[in-house]
């Protein structure tokens, strides 16, 4: 049975000219988990910043909301993993492939990264990904030993104290730039709020996930990874009736 287009199928890829980038459920993650870590960035700042700390006042329920905030920062995506599109987003994000190392070289060198094609994500999304994930784990841990401080020496709790204090600030700087990279990015906003993004937009930020998108089950969707062009020589894109474009 031949494949239908997606005018046929009354799809927005065709009929709107967007393509679908983010489930609810990925957005809801996004969304949920954006808004804890900034209640967490935020009670912090009212913890050790003493103007702002005056200015807020109830220093024991700051410190339990920022405690329990920080609890709850990995449930979103606890949640949103029962998401198959979810699941294969974060597949994505672990995943590099030759492209990327590409793209992180370019990044380096500050010769542009234009004209190196992504996939859904690029390199720079993965690692971001990756590194604010094994953070978060490091200051839920870090931070349940200052919860309980009787479970522990003085010693660790100090080397805790450390660690979590200094990466807090680490953490609030990277989530700036990531707000600021997002706030010069209106089509990566449009993704992320109304899960749909421009064709042009695709083909000019993530060539390799549009054309997978226009194959919708050729190539490797879990590394990215394209089809390889000397198998398509001579295929020629055909409509919804099965015969070549004119």
């Amino acid at each position: 049975m031949p494949r239908r287009s997606d005018s046929a199928d009354g799809s927005p890829l065709s009929r709107t000219g967007r393509l679908p980038r983010f489930t609810a459920s990925a957005r809801w993650a996004h969304h949920a988990t954006a808004l804890l870590a900034g209640v967490c960035v935020f009670t912090a700042a009212c913890l050790y910043i003493s103007p702002l700390s005056q200015l807020v006042g109830r220093r024991p329920l700051v410190t339990l909301v920022h405690e329990w905030s920080g609890i709850a920062l990995p449930v979103p995506v606890l949640v949103g993993m029962a998401s198959r599109a979810l699941r294969s987003d974060l597949r994505r994000l672990g995943r590099f492939a030759p492209h990327d190392r590409r793209w992180l070289r370019a990044a380096v060198r500050r010769t542009g990264t234009s004209d190196i094609p992504s996939g859904k994500f690029n390199a720079g999304q993965k690692l971001y990904a990756s590194w604010t994930a094994g953070a978060g784990l490091v200051m839920v841990g870090t931070g349940l030993l200052l919860w309980f401080p009787e479970l522990t020496s003085l010693s660790i709790r100090m080397g805790a104290t450390f660690v979590h204090d200094w990466l807090a600030l680490t953490i609030a700087v990277v989530l700036a730039g990531h707000i600021w990279k997002a706030a010069g990015d209106p089509g990566a906003r449009e993704g992320m709020w109304r899960g749909t993004v421009s064709r042009t937009w695709a083909n000019r930020e993530h060539r390799l996930w549009r054309q997978e998108m226009d194959r919708h089950t050729d190539g490797d969707p879990l590394t990215d990874t394209p089809v390889d062009p000397r198998t398509e020589a001579g295929r020629k894109p055909r409509d919804g009736a099965g015969t070549p474009p004119s």
